[in-house]
């Protein structure tokens, strides 16, 4: 993701305990435009079906290797994003919305609930990158699959893809998995993704080209230009959803599979108090306890359309 001026930023208060900043206004993550457009080379090299699960396991870097694909990044616009997630199969009883403040009953009442994603756009700092690593240090990589799964993860093969990776897991679990169009280009998707291993289920979100096409749809939306797909970017995409059990789970294709945060209760959604205290909290707070001030982060949250 990366950074973006936009003429309507959007400001997230925090807890009191921390310091309230502006955090990012419109933040890109998806889409391909043609080279020409921006007069940068976009080559589309091999698939990776040359990934095993080993070499995803040795990494030194969660980050996608340079020779990957790249998608160059779209606004992180809830109405874009509703647009793309529409056009691939989701019902238009659901819609993305932004979240202005988490700690404001009076701003929280304009979300519609329930909440049923979260999607946290948050800076890769020193500070997280430490705490990932250490937390990733000793799990193994996840190698669920079929329709047992508590979540559906996806891993992050395509680069500047963390948007795209971020919607998929939010209308793929949960609530909002029985809101996908019969016959969609999603739920063929989501069907072929089901059945397979993590590194096969990836190597199918790397040649779809129902992707790729409905990016490139969405390519003239937002409220700011598109930067190039090489642009180096410091601000990921997570996404938050409750499972069918009633547990939080943070998902991010950059992890070694999808993490449980613990369990809510029946009538708690992503966006409940809970939900936040063991979520998108404790981003806040590590950053805050770090001293480095960096608190540049944004939410919207997937729930009923407000038409």
């Amino acid at each position: 993701m990366i950074l973006l001026p936009s003429p309507n930023p959007l400001h997230l208060r925090v807890n009191s305990s921390y310091r309230a900043r502006p955090v990012t206004p419109r933040v890109c993550c998806l889409q391909v435009r043609p080279a020409s457009h921006y007069k940068v080379p976009v080559s589309t090299p091999p698939t990776l079906r040359h990934l095993t699960a080993s070499k995803m396991a040795e990494a030194d870097s969660p980050d996608c290797p340079p020779t990957a694909k790249r998608f160059i990044p779209l606004e992180n616009n809830p109405e874009v994003m509703s647009s793309l997630i529409h056009n691939l199969g989701l019902s238009k009883t659901l819609a993305f919305h932004d979240v202005f403040s988490i700690d404001e009953p009076e701003l929280l009442e304009f979300v519609p609930r329930p909440a049923l994603a979260l999607l946290l756009i948050f800076p890769v700092s020193e500070t997280y990158e430490k705490f990932r690593v250490q937390e990733d240090k000793e799990k193994a990589e996840y190698t669920g699959s079929g329709h047992d799964e508590e979540v559906v993860w996806y891993k992050q093969t395509i680069g500047n893809a963390c948007g795209l990776i971020g919607l998929l897991h939010g209308v793929s679990n949960g609530e909002a998995r029985k809101q996908i169009e019969p016959n969609s280009s999603l739920a063929k998707l989501l069907s072929d993704a089901i059945p397979l291993k993590p590194v096969d289920r990836a190597n199918l979100l790397y040649e779809s080209q129902a992707l790729e096409t409905a990016h490139q749809s969405a390519a003239t939306g937002g409220d700011t230009a598109a930067p190039p797909a090489d642009e180096k970017v410091d601000l990921h995409y997570v996404c938050f959803v409750k499972s069918g059990s009633n547990h939080l789970w943070e998902m991010d294709g950059r992890r070694k599979g999808p993490l449980d945060r613990g369990e809510l209760a029946a009538d708690e959604d992503v966006l409940s108090e809970k939900a936040l205290q063991l979520g998108v909290r404790k981003f806040l707070k590590r950053e805050e306890e770090s001293g480095g001030g960096e608190l540049r982060f944004s939410l919207i949250v997937l729930s009923p359309t407000l038409d």
